[in-house]
């Protein structure tokens, strides 16, 4: 029987991936969860995994080739034989590509945001995973069970058979949740809604295709609608056409890639759709750097790191609060501002490979203790490449602060399609009047960038008051925490 395996929809909005590195050959023989590509994906590495076990029968991607989602990548022969035909030149295809996998070098491996067969996009903050429950074992259980190479790993820790669990998620993907769920012996009475569901064959986006005699005939035109969407299109509608630059002296050519074209993209789609209007102002920090040193070691001594950003987190959504027009998104295909009764605020992150946002979601129902510990935790493995997807999703307000860096300001551009970014500079020792008198204060620079078909600027200027309020007076921000 033959088996297609398609490039997964790994998470929201997430169209393509670059094929990184190829792990497998054809003609192998490869076992279910066994690693066979390494991939980038709106910002993450993520390694894939064999949704079946039989022997590869025709790889259809090559390194350094975009695949978009729902493209074949590889078929298998899961009759366990391996094919007859054309085997001499399959295996020297294999060897090219283990070279060309082989020069290819994948910067860390996110790991915990595969998809191993699993056709449903990655949900941002699902209601009721805490009641994932156990289920009765499958019947006539075919194809693998969904669930993302973390959750499998899990599992095998805790010694749970991932057929004897019933799935939460998306599409009934297995989460963490469940496995620890099943592990502990969670009763029926609390399953959730989807966990009491009858069990049934769970949807996913790789399908057993029927055996038939003209499976060559079915892989060659696979192969030919996956080269034909593998080109790489225009960032723009309308691209503009450069002069000819060698005519002036040497030129280098280089693909604009992975992370560093999803920058382009986004940034494109933000400036078009987008009427970027900024607010400036700036915010005594004096007292709350006084009680931030003071409480930072024994934050620290919890596994967190107490930074102005963790308090200026409970301090936006605070605002956001106040203000929700700027925790929502326009809906230009039917006139809607959507509201999000949710707070999920992304922090920028700058790493070698380019800036990208990690999601702290609710922070609303977080302590500061909680939420320092998540911050540095995901900006490690952000900055090491191995953040999850789900971490890079469902955010709903963006914060980006320069200060480590330097600079007295700057104007972000909004994280489309949401409706605000908040951007910090340096914090600088300046001289104010306070009372009629010079005094040296602790400055910071802070900036709100916002869509103004959902915002007015009075509305920002109001908002990033709220925020200073928080900021400048430091039992304000616990009370409103």
């Amino acid at each position: 029987m033959v088996f297609e395996f398609k490039l997964p929809d790994v998470g929201e909005g997430i169209h393509e991936a670059e094929v990184l590195a190829i792990k497998i050959k054809e003609g192998d023989s490869v076992k279910e969860y066994q690693p066979i590509f390494d991939v980038e994906t709106d910002k993450a590495v993520v390694e894939i995994t064999s949704p079946v076990s039989g022997v590869v029968e025709k790889i259809l991607v090559n390194v350094g080739e975009m695949a978009k989602v729902g493209n074949v990548m590889i078929t298998f022969n899961t009759s366990g034989a391996a094919p007859k035909q054309g085997r001499a030149e399959k295996e020297e295809y294999g060897t090219q590509q283990q070279k060309a996998s082989t020069s290819s070098t994948a910067t860390g491996a996110g790991k915990a945001t595969k998809e191993a067969g699993a056709g449903s996009a990655v949900g941002a903050g699902s209601n009721g995973r805490a009641n994932a429950a156990v289920a009765e074992a499958p019947k006539n259980l075919s194809g693998p069970v969904p669930a993302a190479p973390a959750t499998r790993r899990l599992a095998r820790e805790m010694g749970v058979d991932l057929r004897l669990v019933k799935g939460s998620g998306p599409a009934g993907r297995v989460l963490k949740e469940d496995i620890r769920a099943f592990a502990e012996g969670v009763p029926a009475s609390v399953r959730s809604n989807a966990s009491a569901a009858p069990a049934a064959p769970t949807p996913s986006t790789h399908r057993h295709a029927p055996a038939r005699s003209g499976a060559a005939a079915g892989g060659a035109a696979a192969q030919k609608e996956s080269t034909e969407s593998l080109k790489r299109e225009p960032l723009t509608v309308s691209p503009v056409e450069l002069p000819d630059f060698s005519k002036f002296g040497p030129v280098e050519r280089v693909p604009l890639r992975s992370l560093r074209r999803r920058i382009a993209i986004n940034m494109t789609q933000s400036w078009t759709h987008v009427p970027h209007v900024a607010h400036f102002d700036q915010i005594d920090i004096t007292d709350l750097e006084h009680y931030r040193a003071k409480h930072e070691k024994s934050v620290a001594q919890k596994g967190g790191k107490l930074t102005l950003t963790v308090l200026t987190l409970k301090a936006i959504v605070s605002a956001l609060k106040k203000y929700p027009q700027f925790n929502s998104s326009l809906d230009e295909s039917t006139s809607e501002i959507v509201y999000k009764r949710y707070y999920n605020v992304g922090v920028a992150v700058a790493t070698e490979r380019g800036l990208i946002v990690p999601v702290i979601k609710d922070v609303d129902q977080k302590s500061i203790v909680d939420i320092s510990i998540e911050l540095a935790d995901i900006a490690q493995k952000t900055r090491d490449g191995k953040i999850e997807l789900d971490k890079l999703q469902g955010g709903t307000f963006t914060i980006t602060n320069i200060g480590a860096i330097g600079g007295t300001g700057m104007m972000p551009m909004v994280n489309y399609p949401e409706v605000g970014i908040f951007g910090m500079a340096k914090s600088r020792l300046t001289p104010v009047v306070r009372d009629g008198e010079i005094v040296v204060r602790n400055i910071l620079n802070v900036t709100l960038s916002f869509d103004h078909r959902v915002a007015d600027g009075a509305e920002a200027a109001l908002f990033v008051r709220h925020v200073s309020e928080c900021l400048e007076d430091p039992f304000k921000l616990l009370l409103e925490v």
